[in-house]
């Protein structure tokens, strides 16, 4: 407990020293735990800022005002598009690098307007083990910094202390932004992502944990845990998903059965670098 205690200080310590900070902030469990500790560290020199746009199921916009308001935290909505983006939209491996620089750009520029000094973003230290080209995309911007991460801290700890601090987020599941369910290679669309956003929004009603629906252009790859398999694979359930998803304009409909993972469309990245 020491240690973690010894990284709680340094967090507000490095936030002290910045004075006037803007949060970027998704409401997931990094995001909410620092904008909990700006508030704390600065009071009303720290403001939360969610960048929305196509990428960002509306359900998690009002769920990110809620979570706001009850962290007392000011909180700003600040409408963008990476789609306007000829990169982000092409779906490399970079994908993720070319919509943190688009997202933390807009942020800067409008956090530059209001007089405030730096833009922080949530990475904490285990995103240093996982294939993040986004973090690139921070390590390039001036005025922008992760003070979780030059804390240390990571995900486990952020959630130890989010729920001793009574934040909301401290056991919310891991989220993504809806272009991370399209399969590399395949052009990031409003109508794809309108698609799987109500995909998804249908299959919540079966399932008790998470949920993604991966879109390979006429095919859906659904994902939810391993106990939610056989809630889906009954065949009158089965009916009424694979109907509904061909509304939406699938072709085909299938079920992982591996299951929900992170992360899982960078499995193509590591056959191809494997080679």
């Amino acid at each position: 407990m020491a240690q973690i205690n010894e990284k709680l200080a340094s967090l507000l310590d490095i936030l002290k020293e910045m004075d006037t900070v803007a949060v970027g902030f998704s409401g997931g469990v990094d995001s909410s735990f620092l904008a909990a500790a700006a508030q704390r560290a600065l009071g009303d020199k720290a403001v939360a800022v969610t960048a929305y746009s196509e990428t960002l199921p509306e359900s998690e916009r009002q769920e990110a005002i809620a979570i706001a308001r009850q962290i007392g935290i000011r909180h700003v909505l600040l409408h963008i598009s990476e789609l306007e983006s000829a990169e982000f939209v092409a779906n490399t491996a970079d994908r993720c690098y070319y919509c943190k620089r688009e997202r933390f750009s807009a942020l800067k520029k409008w956090a530059d307007t209001q007089g405030i000094a730096w833009v922080l973003e949530g990475s904490n230290a285990d995103d240093t083990s996982d294939y993040r080209p986004g973090m690139r995309a921070i390590d390039e911007l001036s005025g922008v910094r992760s003070p979780l991460l030059e804390a240390g801290l990571t995900k486990d700890e952020i959630r130890e202390l989010s729920k001793e601090w009574g934040v909301p987020t401290w056991n919310k599941a891991s989220a993504a932004c809806l272009s991370s369910r399209v399969a590399y290679g395949l052009p990031v669309t409003a109508e794809r992502l309108k698609q799987i956003e109500q995909a998804e929004e249908f299959l919540k009603q079966f399932c008790t944990g998470q949920v993604r629906v991966r879109h390979h252009d006429r095919l859906a790859r659904i994902e939810v845990s391993q106990a939610d398999i056989p809630v889906l694979a009954q065949p009158d359930k089965a009916v009424l998903i694979s109907e509904k998803l061909r509304q939406l304009g699938f072709a085909y409909v299938t079920l992982d059965l591996s299951g929900y993972r992170t992360g899982s469309m960078n499995a193509v990245l590591n056959l191809k670098n494997n080679q």
